[in-house]
């Protein structure tokens, strides 16, 4: 069972139908290594919302997790249920977490910054594309990209010993695309 102070400070959102879906989902109780994967989410969703981020990519902060990453495989809905997401979320919101979800880094962080837009590729490690995503998607990407790994930073220590240096060279690197407050918190959390 979660504790309370594991939650948003702002239990506004807590009987919002994302909260209701995570729940149902089990990722009330999914450990993570950062507490329970609903406790990470919180955190990262009031973390984009303390940067003045839009309240789509704060929702699509809070459901990062429902089709798994590259980097964590767990996922909470398969792809052939992305409508029931959107219902819960909306199609923006919704649309941003596959986005993130889908994201082959390998392949698509080195040019993620690139100021030449014709240089920049992004592999959907879902179905294989390449493609050239806007630069609102790329700033989206690296904003949620940014929070989520902070978070991590912030509550895990081993995990900030092991991939601190690391981030810190690939959030420098994509400093044209991050808002002050964000390369504020890099800098303070990992500088």
């Amino acid at each position: 069972m979660m504790r309370s102070d594991d939650t948003n400070s702002d239990d506004t959102n807590t009987d919002s139908p994302a909260i209701a879906l995570l729940k149902e989902l089990g990722a009330e109780t999914t450990k993570h290594s950062g507490g329970t994967l609903l406790a990470h989410l919180l955190r990262v969703e009031a973390l984009l919302a303390e940067w003045g981020a839009r309240p789509a990519l704060q929702t699509a902060a809070l459901c990062h997790a429902f089709y798994g990453t590259d980097g964590l495989p767990l996922s909470l809905l398969e792809l052939s249920e992305r409508a029931r997401l959107a219902e819960a979320i909306g199609a923006e919101a919704e649309g941003l977490v596959y986005f993130y979800a889908s994201c082959d880094r390998k392949a698509s962080y080195p040019s993620l910054a690139s100021p030449d837009e014709t240089a920049v590729t992004f592999r959907d490690r879902f179905t294989g594309e390449e493609f050239t995503p806007s630069l609102q998607q790329r700033r989206d990407f690296a904003e949620l990209t940014v929070a989520n790994e902070l978070d991590l930073a912030k509550v895990n220590e081993s995990f900030r010993e092991r991939n601190g240096a690391g981030l810190l060279e690939l959030f420098t690197g994509w400093t044209p695309l991050l808002s002050e407050a964000t390369l504020r918190d890099v800098t303070a959390v990992l500088g």
